[in-house]
């Protein structure tokens, strides 16, 4: 990390801080959040957010707008006694227009491991043989920077993916927010939409664990509830050398969640899990089910090729009841997202509850 060389200041943060709120305005119009400005004696010269994309032009960094607007207002290219501001390491055109601009300073925000010149990727400010030396201070309100890059790219892949799978007019889908933070489920995030069963919903999954283990056990959630139920025993099973697969049932959980009620049946839910464990070609699988459970029993009929045997206990250690309740809850936003749960109580498909 570059360090700082001179003492920062309270108006050096009162300046990032306008710089972070220019990044949020860039963040805002779909481009990436950086923000910049230029100051000379306190005074704000010129500002600038990312706009690439917008203006259709490569060279619309923070940076570059920022100073085009600084050297516009003094009336000469030059800027000398200036500082720039920015909440993002810069690259290597963006240095490069700080030092032919004559910034005498340059204070960044969080570094750029895969572009930053300022000292990530290499230092071109650290050549004494050029004309003009600019002082070199980052990781001013680093922190503040980089939430906000992961916030935005966090939300333009969940963007992606709804693009990639297209959500279909007759269901819903919680929006990944609602799942943010929950205490105890850090795994990876399976989805599958092409299945012939599911006709287009996408259906979550976890699977953890060795993808050749021998032994593989197959989580059927209690309703209400989903995948976050086995969330502590994954753990000791994941341990212990098994494969755990812990689908979210079509309704519930991360998986899409169909407006009508008519559609959950135990046949219907049935179908797209054997498909999946086809997919997934898994055998010798133990299920971990309620016993009494209607689905469970048509798994069983109906893939005893591939499920052996039957488990109906696991380890649940104790964690406080408003969390519990809160992440349980964190599927369904508002009624309409509960046509699942409406329908299963309706068809009593989970006559016996496991305690979460």
């Amino acid at each position: 990390m570059t360090q700082l060389t001179i003492p920062i200041g309270a108006h050096d943060i009162t300046f990032m801080q306008l710089a972070l709120e220019l990044a949020a305005q860039a963040a805002a119009a779909g481009e990436v959040p950086v923000g910049a400005v230029v100051v000379r004696d306190g005074v704000v010269l010129g500002t600038g957010c990312n706009s690439p994309i917008q203006s259709r032009d490569p060279s619309a960094h923070a940076e570059m707008v920022a100073l085009r607007a600084a050297a516009k207002a003094v009336g000469n290219y030059r800027l000398d006694d200036c500082t720039l501001y920015v909440t993002l390491e810069p690259c290597a055109m963006c240095s490069g227009a700080i030092l032919s601009g004559r910034i005498k300073r340059l204070v960044f925000g969080a570094q750029e491991p895969k572009t930053g010149c300022a000292g990530s990727v290499l230092n071109l400010f650290d050549y004494p043989a050029l004309n003009h030396q600019t002082q070199l201070e980052g990781g001013l309100l680093a922190e503040q920077s980089a939430q906000l890059l992961a916030q935005f790219f966090q939300q333009r892949r969940a963007q992606q993916r709804q693009t990639a799978e297209p959500l279909r007019e007759d269901a819903l889908r919680t929006p990944a927010r609602c799942f943010e933070n929950l205490p105890g489920y850090d795994w990876q995030p399976h989805y599958v939409s092409d299945l012939p069963a599911l006709a287009g919903l996408r259906m979550h999954y976890l699977d953890e664990g060795p993808m050749d283990a021998a032994d593989v056990l197959l989580c059927l959630h209690p309703v209400p509830g989903w995948s976050y139920h086995f969330r502590h025993a994954m753990d000791v099973w994941v341990e212990k050398g098994l494969r755990v697969l812990a689908p979210d049932l079509i309704g519930f959980g991360k998986s899409d969640k169909p407006k009508r009620e008519n559609i959950h049946s135990p046949e219907f839910h049935a179908r797209y899990l054997w498909e999946l464990l086809e997919r997934l070609e898994l055998k010798s699988i133990t299920l971990v089910a309620d016993p009494a459970d209607p689905l469970a029993q048509l798994l069983l009929a109906g893939a005893s090729q591939r499920i052996q045997s039957l488990q109906s206990d696991f380890p649940v250690p104790e964690q406080d009841p408003a969390q519990q309740a809160a992440a349980f809850d964190a599927p369904f936003p508002d009624v309409g997202h509960r046509a699942g749960e409406r329908a299963f109580a309706a068809y009593n498909l989970h006559s016996v509850k496991i305690q979460p």
